[in-house]
């Protein structure tokens, strides 16, 4: 995941998400998972952020975030917990 304006790190999947009635925005905090739907990115915010159109939470990370508050890109694997 690459570094977006020392706030969050973003990455871009390979199709994007279906966004039918998801909500018109969102205001992201600390570990917020998101989709935002303009760009078709994926953000983790590790600082918090306000209100911005079209950004879609997908979930929390509810430890290490601090991994995420540093400089440059770091390399993540999402893996669907069983």
């Amino acid at each position: 995941m690459d570094d977006y304006s020392n706030t969050e790190k973003v990455f871009t999947p390979s199709k994007k998400l279906i966004t039918k009635d998801a909500p018109n925005g969102f205001d992201p905090s600390v570990g917020d998972l998101t989709y935002y739907a303009p760009w078709g990115n994926i953000a983790l915010f590790y600082k918090d952020f306000g209100y911005a159109s079209g950004l879609i939470l997908l979930g929390k990370i509810t430890d290490g975030i601090k991994n995420f508050n540093v400089e440059g890109s770091v390399t993540v694997t999402f893996e669907l917990e069983k």
